[in-house]
């Protein structure tokens, strides 16, 4: 039994709203701190590549808490889950506030990005796990919306960081309002989740008792594994954008800090409406159609950003912000097909999927220091034509079995 099986129509609904207010409030932390990497870069007099070991602590801190943040909610709920998240990572924006403004060195700020990283791992696994169980319920696909929330939570605040920073708001502040207006909407909303049920017990048909269900690894099935490659190369395209879109229009085209962070809000916005507009698409030409064309579309857009003019750039963050739209939610949907399996192979899939931040943040400051932040912005184009390879494994299981 999943709990979604075990509640009600109006409880699954009231669940479905307030997974939508987590995934935008994740959207709008996360969107908070990227809104003030240049200013962080400038205070603290940071070349690309030692940016791009500041914001490697992001991912490393992801990467720890990822690979047990599915048996986490499974076993607690993803109501705690997320909580625990939120009391790791929002705190952590605040601490890394205070070693950016004060302190003086990236070293300082790192301890605080990394808790920033592990909470906000964790809280992704279980707001995307709560998702599935609430897909299961409706028994319709909404995980796009739910990342369109996302979306939607990381415009709002990269268009309210580009104003406090026009405006010379300092980052402590800034960041601390946030936390705690964040941390607040968390506690309400969670909430209302559905209730937690520890699925690693089902009943027995024979002795019509609980038993113990054995659960193989996830690491060990080539369809999670591949799938968590396409997520890979989708994370990717999309933290790519997140972690250096502002900084390339600033130093690669001669940009105002303000308006650098306007270029990531526009990326921002048309990710939202590619996810907002996705699920039609999805449902009538299929998710590896629709990938497909959507990894090419963050190619060219990828292209127009690095050679065009300005105006072709800001075009150019459009179309590689639909181009970077669906792939993580597809991936998210695509693993949770086996609802028994789905916290596993989530797990399994955004571990995979969070290398890329890993790699990202130091691979595209290395290649800034050699070429320029701009045209190291390349490199996405690769990794979404490799990604056309892989997109097939995404195709739905035809016989998935279904929650009782």
């Amino acid at each position: 039994m999943t709990a979604a099986a075990t509640s009600t129509p109006a409880s699954i609904h009231r669940a479905r709203n307030a997974d939508f207010l987590i995934f935008g409030v994740n959207g709008f932390a996360f969107a908070t701190w990227m809104s003030r990497v240049p200013d962080a870069k400038q205070l603290l007099d940071l070349t690309p590549g030692a940016l791009g070991v500041m914001l490697l602590s992001i991912s490393v801190g992801s990467l720890l808490g990822l690979p047990v943040a599915g048996r986490i909610a499974h076993r607690w709920g993803a109501a705690n889950a997320v909580r625990l998240g939120a009391v790791a990572s929002l705190p952590g924006l605040v601490l890394a506030a205070l070693a950016v403004q004060y302190g003086g060195s990236m070293y300082w700020a790192m301890p605080g990005l990394v808790l920033v990283g592990l909470g906000f791992g964790v809280w992704d696994v279980s707001q995307n796990l709560e998702g599935t169980i609430i897909e299961q319920g409706l028994g319709r696909a909404i995980m796009p919306w739910f990342h369109a929330m996302f979306s939607g939570g990381t415009v709002l605040g990269a268009l309210i960081g580009a104003a406090l920073v026009w405006a010379k708001v300092p980052l402590v502040p800034h960041l601390t309002g946030v936390a705690v207006v964040s941390a607040l909407a968390v506690w309400w909303a969670t909430g209302r989740f559905l209730p937690a049920v520890d699925e690693t017990h089902e009943p027995d048909a024979a002795a019509g008792s609980a038993a113990p269900v054995k659960q193989r690894s996830a690491w060990r099935e080539p369809r999670t594994l591949l799938i968590g490659l396409v997520v890979l190369a989708a994370a990717f395209t999309e933290g790519t954008a997140n972690d250096w879109m502002a900084v390339a229009f600033v130093d690669g085209h001669d940009l105002h800090n303000a308006l650098g962070v306007v270029a990531l809000a526009v990326f921002l916005l048309f990710m939202t409406a590619g996810r907002i507009l996705g699920t039609g698409l999805l449902d009538r030409y299929g998710r590896v159609t629709v990938l497909r064309v959507l990894f090419v579309a963050a190619l060219v857009g990828c292209v127009f950003v690095v050679f065009g003019n300005v105006w072709v750039a800001f075009v150019g963050c459009a179309i590689w912000g639909v181009g970077a739209s669906l792939g993580f939610p597809v991936g998210m949907s695509a693993a949770a097909d086996d609802p028994r399996r789905a916290p596993l192979r989530l797990s399994v899939v955004s571990t995979i999927g969070y290398t890329a931040f890993l790699a990202g943040p130091p691979l595209l400051g290395f290649l800034g220091n050699e070429f320029g932040v701009l045209k190291a912005l390349l490199v996405v184009g690769a990794v979404s034509a490799l990604a056309l390879a892989v997109v097939p494994a995404t195709r739905p299981l035809e016989h998935a079995p279904q929650a009782e």
